[in-house]
């Protein structure tokens, strides 16, 4: 039986789920943090423990796709995981009113929605990413990949504008409104998008495949994983680039302020700057490397490589900027890193696609649970670590713009040896993947919308 491939539009379908799910999170993440620190003057630390938590949970990821892998098919994991993010989404909401009236009540369900956002981001997001890597084809996976994050991007910003045209005047009421509509408009375009997007027929060579993998439980289908050198290194990479890619998210726009002088305004745009990088070199990737598949210079290794060295260049151009002050542009540098940035993220995301079926289809959502959960607890100890190091180094040193450097030269460090590591991703990838029965049996590519 053929394999069936995403069409253009069954992967701009995918995209609108991973939109939905953006727009539920960053409106727990952002706008809810914010009124816990403002309008409830909670200490910041609460807010940021429960992000952290929600991060912590993604460890289970692995745990989520092996069970995806169980069946054969990824549509009820990811239906599942977005409804309990929406039940979290609401709570989360609800939990602020609570809050103001009974502090231990209102945390008490803070941090059960934070458990159910961090373990439907987690269900949701494993079998999604595990979906693109099983129905779209080797030549497509950058341009799917830039489309689904850029999709999640403008979930991001249509949510942030939402809230911020329909919040005000803030009342505890208006914002459980507000964050039910938004996690039920969120659920219903996932299950509109997901509706017959997945083969209804359990494939054959896939059910074979997967008659190994049940026989095995999870502890020893990990165990299996781990032993596989081409997951432990790509899982060691994500998690050292990540690493190295959030560090700097929470202390680029105060060492802007304190180098630099700019305003609260100036450094909101140099974040846009930054982001608009981000932007330009993920399309930029995802247009080259489809159009130019053909040639082995554009494969996805290569970007990866090429993103992670641009990044250890762009940051030690904010160290060079440290010393400099003013007179060197740090508008461009930022454009810079957020470029290279971009160029990784993409290529990375390719890759882990590709890494996740490189060594048979069976334990392909454990795979990409791994990698996930690697990506996720990284972002999460990126800000911890950004902020903690330089908090340290400024008690050392008399200049704190000195003490930022010093982290940003420790971030790219960290993306040199990410490059280094980037150099076996899928040298075997491609090889083993087209030994899989289910690619041998693919003979051409088949839509899989409308039916």
């Amino acid at each position: 039986m053929t394999e069936k491939y995403l069409s253009w539009f069954g992967i701009v379908r995918l995209g609108l789920v991973q939109a939905a799910l953006g727009g539920i999170v960053v409106l727990t993440t952002s706008t809810i943090n914010r009124l816990m620190i403002v309008e409830l003057a909670l200490p910041a630390l609460v807010p940021g423990l429960l992000v952290t938590w929600h991060y912590a949970l993604q460890i289970l990821r692995p745990r989520w796709g092996y069970g995806s892998d169980r069946g054969a098919r990824r549509t009820p994991w990811i239906i599942g995981g977005m409804f309990v993010l929406a039940v979290g989404g609401v709570l989360a909401a609800a939990s602020v009113g609570l809050t103001a009236s009974s502090t231990i009540l209102g945390l008490s369900v803070a941090f059960i929605a934070f458990t159910l956002i961090g373990i439907g981001v987690g269900a949701s997001g494993t079998s999604l990413l595990i979906f693109l890597a099983s129905h779209v084809e080797r030549e497509r996976r950058a341009a799917a990949a830039t489309i689904v994050w850029i999709m999640m991007i403008v979930g991001f910003i249509l949510t942030s504008a939402f809230v911020g045209h329909s919040l005000d005047p803030f009342t505890p009421l208006r914002l459980v409104t507000l964050a039910s509509t938004i996690c039920a408009f969120a659920f219903l375009i996932s299950l509109v998008a997901l509706y017959r997007l997945e083969p209804q027929q359990k494939q054959t060579s896939h059910t074979q495949s997967n008659s190994e993998a049940t026989k095995l439980d999870f502890r020893e289908a990990f165990a299996h994983v781990w032993r596989m050198a081409d997951a432990r290194r790509f899982s060691i990479f994500v998690f050292i680039s990540m690493l190295a890619y959030s560090a700097q998210d929470l202390i680029l726009e105060p060492f802007a302020a304190l180098r630099f002088g700019l305003t609260p305004g100036q450094t909101a745009s140099l974040s846009g700057t930054q982001n608009g990088g981000v932007l330009f070199g993920m399309i930029l990737v995802g247009v080259l490397a489809t159009v130019f598949n053909r040639y082995r210079f554009m494969e996805l290794r290569n970007w990866v490589m090429l993103g992670c060295f641009g990044s250890s260049l762009a940051l030690i151009g904010l160290v060079v900027a440290a010393r400099m002050g003013p007179p060197w542009p740090i508008s461009a540098s930022v454009f810079a890193l957020g470029f290279a940035n971009g160029v990784y993220a993409v290529a990375a995301i390719g890759s882990m696609f590709t890494s996740a079926r490189a060594e048979g289809s069976e334990h392909e959502g454990l795979r990409m649970g791994l990698f996930g959960a690697a990506q996720a607890v990284a972002f999460g100890l990126g800000g911890v670590a950004g902020t903690g190091l330089s908090d340290l180094f400024r008690i050392f040193m008399d200049a704190p713009e000195i003490a930022y450097a010093s982290v940003f030269a420790i971030e790219a460090l960290l993306f040199v040896v990410a490059a280094w590591l980037a150099t076996s991703i899928g040298r075997n990838s491609a090889h083993l993947e087209n030994q899989n029965p289910l690619v041998l049996a693919a003979g051409h590519e088949i839509g899989v919308e409308g039916g």
